[in-house]
C-alpha cells in the first residue's frame, strides 16, 4: 500500500513539474512574439522618422508637420488590435508611402522643381486627421492609401529652349554643305 502512495506522489509531481515546464515555455513564446511584433513595429516607425528627416534635410516639409505624419504610423493600433495581420498593413503602407516620398525627392532633385512636391506633402499633411480616435479601420483602408497615392507629382518633361535646337539644326546643314561645296571645286 506504501508502494501505491508513493507511485500516486510521485506521478503527481512528475504531471506538476511538467505542466510547470509546458506553461514557463508558453509564456517564454508569448514574450518572445510581443518581441518581436514590438521590433517590427519600431523599425517601421523608425525608417519613417529616417525618410522624414531626409526630407526635412530638403527642405520639402516643414519641422512643425513631422509629428503628424508620424501619428499614421503611431496612431495605427489606437483603435485596431495587435495582430500579425495588421503589423503586415502597417508596414505595406508605410513602403507605400516611403517609396512614393523617395520617387518623389529623386524627381525633384532631377528636375529642381521642388515646390510642387511640397504642395502635395502640404495637402497630404492637411488631410490627415487631427485626433488619435479619427486613425481607425476605414481611414488606415480606404483614406491613407488613396492620400498617399495623391502624393505622385505628374512627371513633367523639361521644355527645350529652341534657339539651341535652331542653332544645333543650322550648324549640321552647314557642315553638310562645306564637303559637298568641296567635291565641286
Amino acid at each position: 500500500m506504501n508502494y501505491v502512495v508513493f507511485l500516486a506522489l510521485l506521478l503527481l509531481i512528475t504531471l506538476l513539474a511538467s505542466y510547470l515546464l509546458i506553461e514557463s515555455n508558453r509564456k517564454k513564446t508569448i514574450e518572445a512574439k510581443k518581441k518581436l511584433f514590438n521590433e517590427r513595429l519600431v523599425n517601421t516607425q523608425s525608417r519613417l522618422k529616417l525618410k522624414l528627416s531626409e526630407l526635412l534635410d530638403a527642405k520639402i516639409i516643414n519641422p512643425k508637420y513631422i509629428p503628424r505624419i508620424q501619428a499614421v504610423v503611431s496612431n495605427f493600433f489606437v483603435v485596431q488590435p495587435h495582430t500579425d495581420e495588421n503589423l503586415n498593413k502597417l508596414e505595406a503602407l508605410c513602403n507605400s508611402l516611403i517609396n512614393i516620398l523617395n520617387e518623389e525627392l529623386i524627381k525633384t532633385y532631377q528636375n529642381n522643381n521642388a515646390q510642387a512636391f511640397a504642395d502635395t506633402t502640404d495637402y497630404f499633411i492637411s488631410q490627415l486627421p487631427a485626433q488619435g480616435i479619427l486613425y481607425n479601420k476605414y481611414f488606415y483602408q480606404e483614406v491613407l492609401p488613396s492620400l498617399i497615392l495623391k502624393l505622385k507629382t505628374d512627371d513633367t518633361i523639361q521644355p527645350i529652349d529652341n534657339s539651341e535646337v535652331n542653332n544645333e539644326i543650322i550648324s549640321n546643314e552647314e557642315e553638310r554643305a562645306t564637303p559637298t561645296e568641296s567635291s565641286l571645286a
